[in-house]
């Protein structure tokens, strides 16, 4: 970069740099282990990873931290799941089976389906499972600093939540020995010398299962559990991983703000190091203002997305407008396609804007939008609407051969052809393209009519073509218009192939069939 970037992770990534003196840096992300990721589970990992890869370009080593909250307890059934996981709700989702059977536990199946998202938009990253951080002691020294002050985490807690509900327990989470259970368990006291935890199971919440509440109460079990033997609570978990793990940075979203808050204050009072650098974005919300949900039956998921749409724009989604709630749905899929390639054409001078801190932010964003992995040139572009409008209408066999003749695509360009043509197609196979609007005066009308009737007979394509050109001709019309008239009424934009080629392939009943629509 010639002159300092202003874009959002270049200067998150130069104050980790200027906040630690270290010979390795680690931003992380959390993975909830709890339920189906939704689009927006992908986000913490690729505004952290962007961040690590600013981080490398101030030539320092970085790497991303992928963290399982596997210990956490199941509160909700997710939809589409057994309702059999009803018995499992408030045990730690690492202990419960797997009722797909393809995993070793339900944490494992679910967050497998976030990894291979992780894998798909093409971030790299250090996975680390909390389930095994706590069982090989990577906590250890953290949990017993916490767990000796104990009382003055409550106090912070108190001061920063208001919640009084450790000034009087300890906050961990000991598994019961009796139940299994991890959210029905109060700690009571910590022996220091022995590094145990005593506690009484006698807590009750409410889990849920297909929309209704589940009563989840604690079996009274009495005893103590060793540090390795539980989690600690969220308001003094993160900053036990931060400083365990050695984390400089990790953005986090408005729903999680008060623990975040509550962590920073532990970790720099309670454990003596100073909190990550975060950057706070806001949530995404379904169209109808409800805010995404891993629990629900509809789950939009990252592969969801993928399947009619790039990886780039995916990211796009995350790396724009950190502190702006926004929909996210199907949707949203064709803006967000269409600004990627209005972005390459920034980057490579195809496109002028005269703004220079507008421009130099434009490219730094395309930049990212690629992970730093740069195209040599721009490409062809099309506006992904006009592409659905136009595989819709076309017979499978054909669609590649078609749309390329149609958008003059040159070989060196035809795999990118095909992958947009397959996006295009899935999008267009989930609901009807928009009619375009189009306006006929009589004179088309006639013309239109005089040419459904010429289709009846079995005409080749080059006689079709010369029939249209006369009929223009007759009616008046310049043969350019009516051509473009043609075509969106049979495929919904302005241009194609030869269009007495196009209707023969896709038949000319049904070409008949669209302009008596229209007349």
């Amino acid at each position: 970069m010639e002159k300092e970037s202003l874009f959002w992770a270049d200067q998150v990534a130069k104050e980790v740099v200027g906040s630690w003196k270290v010979g390795h840096y680690r931003t992380e992300m959390g993975i909830g282990a709890s339920g189906i990721p939704h689009v927006g589970s992908a986000g913490d990992a690729v505004r952290s990873y962007v961040v690590s890869l600013g981080i490398k370009e101030l030539g320092k080593k970085s790497e991303l931290i992928a963290f399982s909250d596997d210990r956490d307890g199941l509160r909700k059934v997710p939809s589409g799941f057994p309702s059999s996981l009803e018995k499992e709700i408030g045990k730690p989702v690492s202990t419960i089976t797997d009722p797909f059977g393809c995993h070793k536990s339900f944490a494992l199946h679910v967050s497998s389906l976030l990894l291979d998202a992780f894998e798909k938009i093409g971030i790299s990253f250090t996975l680390r499972r909390g389930n095994e951080e706590y069982r090989k002691g990577t906590f250890d020294k953290e949990v017993v600093e916490i767990l000796t002050k104990w009382k003055k985490a409550g106090e912070i807690i108190k001061r920063v939540t208001g919640s009084e509900k450790f000034l009087s327990q300890l906050p961990f989470l000991p598994v019961c020995k009796s139940c299994g259970r991890v959210y029905t368990t109060r700690a009571t006291g910590f022996d220091a010398a022995h590094k145990k935890i005593a506690y009484v199971c006698d807590q009750e919440f409410a889990g849920k299962s297909k929309g209704r509440d589940v009563l989840i109460k604690g079996c009274g079990f009495q005893g103590d559990a060793g540090i390795r033997e539980g989690k600690l609570a969220w308001k003094v978990e993160f900053a036990a991983r931060w400083r365990a793990l050695d984390i400089h940075y990790e953005a986090y979203g408005k729903d999680i703000l008060e623990s975040v808050k509550c962590n920073d204050a532990i970790c720099k009072e309670i454990l003596g190091r100073e909190p990550p650098v975060h950057s706070f974005y806001e949530l995404f919300t379904e169209r109808g203002g409800e805010k995404l949900s891993k629990s629900k039956g509809n789950v939009f998921t990252p592969q969801m997305w993928m399947r009619v749409a790039s990886p780039e724009s995916l990211r796009l989604l995350f790396l724009k407008r950190l502190g702006t709630t926004r929909v996210v749905d199907l949707d949203s899929i064709p803006a967000l396609m269409d600004e990627v390639d209005e972005l390459g054409g920034v980057y490579f001078g195809d496109m002028k804007i005269k703004n220079e801190r507008e421009l130099a932010h434009k490219k730094r964003l395309f930049e990212y939008v690629h992970f730093l992995q740069m195209p040599e040139k721009c490409g062809f572009t099309v506006p992904y609407q006009n592409l659905v409008n136009l595989v819709a209408s076309l017979p499978i066999k054909e669609k590649d051969a078609i749309v390329q003749e149609t958008l003059k695509v040159g070989k060196d360009e035809e795999g990118e052809l095909k992958k947009r043509v397959a996006y295009a197609t899935k999008w267009a196979g989930r609901e009807k393209p928009p009619q375009v609007k189009i306006q006929l005066d009589k004179g088309e009308k006639k013309a239109l009519m005089q040419l459904s009737e010429v289709l009846k007979k079995p005409l080749s394509g080059d006689e079709v073509q010369n029939v249209i050109f006369n009929i223009a001709k007759e009616r008046g019309l310049k043969p350019s218009h009516f051509f473009r008239l043609l075509y969106k009424i049979i495929i919904g934009i302005d241009k194609g192939p030869r269009a007495g080629k196009l209707i023969t392939i896709l038949g000319r009943e049904k070409v008949r069939q669209l302009i008596w629509k229209r007349i």
